[in-house]
């Protein structure tokens, strides 16, 4: 038991640089109070008292405003960051090392017994606000974008945004990634402001623009290599390089 409270606290100094000390965490740390909270409400329904687990679960919620059914089965070093509108489904299973935010809800689209809500893999992160629905399952490493709603099974690393969630990263899409780089740089485009940890819809639908370019690149060569062998003397311009434009200077003038 004193490991299993060691790890969850010390997964709270990895996961907040706002963790000063471990008194400060015991004492005010919402998060911290309803995982231990749960870990005992947890036992007693395994062990076949329902009904205090339910009361314990309830005084939980009161307290630290996340609401985690007794049955839900969580995994180690699980860190809840805020946690204020959390809210964690009966059939859940959580693997280790997850962190969720506050305001997500792992829930059930079914009124139907039996799983009903949502399995994630160890090391999933769970943005603010975002709702994962029903008995699917989220891969090992995946991460889901805030207030995002996810219906469906995520792969393995995956990150999914929007409503309904869609999948805007992926570790198997590498070899495009590199396909797009080498097309950005032939062409000018550099993808400014946009970072492998918050993928952004304009850059992704760029992304498709610059696949569909990298395709019709490698259809014009082979065209030009089938001409050059049929004799055909191609005297074929040189691209012009694609430069950045500058803003121009900003107007100081003041407005009327």
């Amino acid at each position: 038991m004193f490991e299993r409270i060691r790890e969850d606290i010390n997964c709270v100094f990895e996961r907040d640089p706002a963790a000063r000390s471990i008194f400060e965490i015991m004492i005010s740390y919402p998060g911290f109070h309803a995982v231990r909270i749960h870990r005992f409400s947890h036992w007693l329904w395994r062990i076949g008292l329902r009904l205090p687990a339910r009361v314990l679960s309830a005084i939980g919620r009161w307290i630290t405003g996340i609401e985690i059914h007794p049955a839900a089965v969580i995994g180690r070093r699980f860190f809840i960051d805020h946690g204020m509108g959390v809210v964690i489904g009966e059939t859940t299973v959580i693997g280790d090392d997850c962190t969720l935010y506050h305001g997500v809800t792992l829930g059930g689209t079914s009124w139907e017994k039996g799983k009903r809500h949502p399995t994630l893999d160890d090391d999933v992160v769970v943005g603010a606000g975002a709702k994962v629905l029903g008995p699917i399952k989220i891969g090992r490493g995946a991460r889901i974008g805030s207030n995002a709603v996810v219906v469906k099974d995520v792969p393995e690393g995956a990150t999914v945004v929007g409503i309904p969630g869609h999948i805007v990263s992926h570790p198997r899409r590498g070899d495009k990634q590199q396909q797009r780089h080498a097309m950005a740089k032939k062409i000018g485009f550099d993808a400014y402001g946009t970072t492998r940890n918050m993928p952004d819809p304009v850059a992704n639908a760029i992304d498709c623009m610059l696949d569909h370019l990298h395709v019709l690149d490698s259809r014009n060569e082979k065209i030009c290599e089938a001409l050059n062998r049929l004799g055909e003397s191609l005297d074929l311009p040189e691209l012009p390089a694609c430069e950045p434009v500058l803003d121009e200077e900003p107007d100081t003038r003041q407005r009327n």
